[in-house]
């Protein structure tokens, strides 16, 4: 498990978030008919959280948690539009750039440079 710590915790992070809008979509498709789907939520929801324990042994916890959130919910937003067919109105895609903008401002100004 120390090859895990000695990658970069923001390629951590990034890859963790990646996999909670692959568990967060998936959601829709969980089932007892599909254990398969089912299966790979759970994996991708347990992969998401190790990795993101792994990225805070190096970054801030707030800083972390606030744009592994964020990346789920842009990603799950968007999963949501294109996938889904869910509205893509003006003010939602504001909304999106706007979480964007917060998890660009926290890489920025989180002070780890790790």
């Amino acid at each position: 498990m120390s090859w895990v710590m000695s990658i970069n915790p923001w390629v951590t992070l990034v890859v963790a978030g990646l996999l909670e809008v692959l568990w967060a979509s998936g959601l829709k498709n969980v089932s007892l008919q599909r254990p398969l789907t089912s299966l790979g939520v759970l994996v991708a929801l347990a992969a998401s959280m190790i990795l993101l324990w792994v990225a805070t042994q190096k970054l801030p916890i707030g800083t972390a948690y606030a744009i592994w959130t964020g990346i789920g919910a842009v990603g799950a937003a968007l999963v949501g539009i294109v996938v889904y067919g869910e509205p893509a109105t003006a003010v939602r895609a504001m909304c999106i750039l706007l979480i964007v903008a917060g998890i660009v401002g926290l890489k920025l100004f989180s002070g780890a440079h790790a």
